[in-house]
């Protein structure tokens, strides 16, 4: 059985002053009961607003805070790709810092990996609060995403995610949009993956980064990569050593 000694969080900050306070006080109440050692690593993807200097009062505060900080705006999946890599946990977990995702499901996913002997465990918004069109988007990509990379991921978008951070750093996530293909980007490399029902709340200040369009075109081509990856992927074992 899995055994989860250590957790960092890997939150990717772009434009999100207003959220950081709150974020960190929830992200400190849902984990310090637990017992477990943890931290939260903040990546400010290149931020116009007064998010770095938030961050900085945020590590100058609480010991268990610390920041990177890009030069310029790089994307969520080069944001995720510098926290595993910084990474002091023997798990991480991604969220998102727009406080949508609740960090009280955080527990429940620590035991279910250790339960489990998972080596990645992945939320589900089954209640979204976003606009329709939105949602629209979401499930119409993550039906195009499953379609073609073969998956039965009931929400692949849903940035609440825990899994091994040794795998995690494996992951090509210096390549744009990856983050969407976590689930299956894990699986190549042998993982365990399980889902499990999580919370999702309105977004309360700032607007979203993203819109349908965009997305669509962007992550039809980011599906073909993966699906590549897919077919050509050979991992080895090693039968002897001399």
């Amino acid at each position: 059985m899995t055994s989860i000694q250590s957790l960092t969080l890997v939150v990717p900050v772009f434009n999100e002053e207003e959220n950081l306070e709150l974020l960190t006080d929830e992200i400190l109440g849902a984990l310090a009961p637990t017992g477990r050692d943890f931290d939260i690593l903040y990546v400010d993807d290149g931020s116009t607003d007064g998010s770095l200097a938030v961050l900085r009062r945020l590590a100058a505060r609480h010991g268990q805070v610390h920041y990177l900080s890009f030069a310029a705006n790089r994307g969520q999946s080069a944001a995720f790709g510098a926290g595993f890599a910084e990474a002091r946990g023997q798990f991480v977990a991604t969220l998102d810092a727009d406080l949508q995702n609740d960090p009280a499901d955080l527990p429940a996913m620590l035991d279910l990996a250790e339960r489990e002997d998972a080596d990645m465990v992945i939320g589900w918004r089954r209640r979204r609060q976003d606009t329709a069109w939105k949602k629209f988007g979401s499930r119409l990509g993550n039906w195009v995403r499953n379609g073609l990379t073969r998956e039965t991921v009931h929400d692949t978008g849903c940035s609440l995610k825990l899994m091994r951070a040794a795998t995690a750093r494996l992951l090509p996530m210096g390549f744009k949009g990856m983050h969407r293909f976590l689930p299956t980007l894990m699986k190549l490399h042998g993982a365990k993956v399980l889902e499990v029902k999580v919370n999702h709340r309105p977004r309360r200040f700032g607007v979203s980064k993203y819109g349908n369009f965009r997305r669509a075109w962007e992550g039809l081509q980011d599906v073909l990569v993966v699906r590549w990856m897919q077919n050509r992927h050979r991992p080895h074992q090693v039968r002897e050593r001399g």
